[in-house]
């Protein structure tokens, strides 16, 4: 994997920042366009679900999820 990439985003009105590393923000960009969401609205939407997990942390375990959930249903 590459080194990890640091971009900034809007969420919930505050601005942070985020260091994921590039096929990461790949996978995040095709499922905000998946959803016709922004990769804000999406992050945001990871964020408050995410409990104590940190937010990077976070988002790459929800794509993991959301990629083998897509996996399964796919399979039938």
């Amino acid at each position: 994997m590459a080194k990890e990439l640091k971009r900034s985003l809007t969420i919930a009105g505050h601005r942070t920042s985020l260091s994921l590393e590039p096929e990461f923000w790949q996978a995040l960009q095709a499922a905000a366009a998946e959803r016709k969401v922004s990769i804000a609205v999406l992050v945001g939407e990871i964020d408050e679900a995410r409990g104590d997990r940190n937010l990077s942390s976070a988002i790459r375990v929800w794509l993991l999820k959301s990629l083998t959930q897509a996996a399964l249903l796919g399979g039938r």
